[in-house]
């Protein structure tokens, strides 16, 4: 939580800079002050308060409100396939790229390499993994849409592992029973924006390195 308001803090202030650069610039060169402040107090009033809302991670809208509290945000891969006993029974909340899926009599099974989540809840593009997660979803989900490679965030309860052959050796996967599945919608492909940090006379916004990437 403290992060979320840190992340808050940061968005709010910067906007708040914004805000006074432009101000400040049209004070300079009109003459009715009067009309502009009431102007730009009231437009970005909306304006940094609407995209400043803090999210925080588990009040993402994947997530419905029944299970909310359940979920047991700080339990990990490893530690399950390490003491397996001691987490069983508990609701966790799981993502990452899907391995392999399989349609099976008792439901849909996932093979799902594991990766962190961001604070919405969405696997971030990481090259660093817990491993690997077995997670049943009792219905049918047809693996062609929820194909190898797709990103996934899961919410399912704990029930055991199960020792699987993985390549030459025999793996220790955490396996879930999947109480929902959210299938992420495709990346865009990666856009530069540039920020610029230092002015021109004449302009009221700031350019200069470095820049930061999008989404």
């Amino acid at each position: 939580m403290q992060l979320v308001w840190n992340i808050f803090l940061t968005k709010l202030f910067i906007r708040l800079l914004f805000c006074f650069k432009i101000w400040y610039y049209f004070k300079k060169r009109n003459k009715k002050v009067e009309r502009v402040n009431k102007f730009f107090i009231g437009f970005f009033a909306i304006f940094f308060l609407s995209s400043c809302l803090p999210v925080g991670r588990y009040g993402a809208p994947i997530i419905p409100p029944e299970l909310k509290k359940q979920i047991m945000p700080n339990i990990t891969v490893s530690q399950v396939q390490k003491n397996p006993q001691l987490f069983k029974g508990k609701i966790v909340m799981w993502g990452g790229k899907i391995l392999k899926g399989i349609n099976k009599k008792e439901g849909t099974l996932f093979e799902v390499l594991a990766l962190p989540l961001n604070r919405k809840g969405r696997p971030k593009q990481v090259d660093r993994s817990e491993g690997r997660f077995l997670v049943l979803y009792k219905d049918y989900l047809d693996v062609a849409i929820y194909a190898k490679g797709r990103e996934i965030t899961v919410i399912g309860e704990i029930k055991g592992v199960k020792k699987l052959p993985l390549g030459e050796i025999k793996y220790t996967y955490p396996f879930l029973e999947a109480k929902k599945i959210h299938l992420w919608e495709l990346s865009p492909e990666r856009v530069d924006i540039y920020h610029y940090w230092f002015t021109y006379p004449n302009y009221p916004l700031w350019y200069g390195p470095p820049y930061w990437y999008w989404p």
